[in-house]
């Protein structure tokens, strides 16, 4: 399988949102990225369903939503219901993390774990089965055109050396400083899913930048 991208939709013009959509629609992309913060659990605030639910109406593409919130269980079949088809949750939100995995999943959405940069991948070995994606942080969640940080590599290998095990299906999904500069060495680390922002949004061309960071070589790993 080759890689996916996923632009972010929080890099986009939100006085143009349906044309930004619309661009995301008919590039290379796979998935719109959507980042949900609530000025708690990361300090900033995006956005909620309203827009969610806008974009949905727009997107030809699956909706990977990626919840910076706490209690993220609230909310989980709203978002479903908005038309999410990823949900992940932080690990660092969860008390109950199966728990959330299991509603995630009732609601008919794939289920994903992101991690901040301090948290070790190991903390996921029980549960990684159970696990559609794993979102790996390589900048603090909150804000976006953050530097990439490098041990973020280390931590994409180690995982995926773990899912091999128990769950080789397991996609490893990258956020944060993302481009062409280093999309290479993400996917030759084990990471499946590539999100850009800034890269993308902030690029001449976004389509071709899009087109690029899918043109990138270096897998390592290939899906069945």
């Amino acid at each position: 399988m080759p890689h996916l991208i996923a632009p972010s939709v929080l890099a986009a013009d939100f006085a143009n949102l349906q044309r930004d959509i619309e661009m995301i629609n008919s590039s290379q992309a796979d998935w719109f990225h959507v980042d949900v913060m609530d000025g708690v659990f990361v300090p900033n605030i995006s956005f909620g369903f309203p827009v969610i639910e806008a974009i949905k109406r727009h997107a030809k593409k699956p909706l990977d939503v990626h919840l910076m919130i706490v209690n993220p269980d609230q909310y989980i079949e709203r978002f479903a219901d908005a038309g999410a088809a990823i949900i992940t949750v932080h690990y660092e939100a969860c008390t109950h993390l199966h728990r959330t995995m299991q509603a995630i999943h009732a609601a008919g959405c794939k289920a994903g774990v992101a991690l901040n940069p301090h948290t070790p991948v190991t903390l996921l070995r029980d549960i990684l089965a159970d696990l559609d994606m794993v979102l790996i942080m390589s900048v603090n969640p909150g804000f976006g055109g953050q530097q990439f940080i490098s041990n973020s590599l280390n931590k994409i290998a180690e995982l995926r050396a773990m899912a091999a095990q128990v769950n080789p299906e397991l996609l490893i999904e990258v956020d944060g400083g993302i481009g062409v500069h280093n999309a290479g060495s993400l996917l030759k680390a084990g990471a499946d899913v590539l999100v850009a922002g800034s890269a993308v949004f902030a690029a001449p061309s976004p389509t071709e930048m899009i087109a690029a960071l899918k043109q990138v070589e270096g897998r390592l790993v290939q899906h069945s």
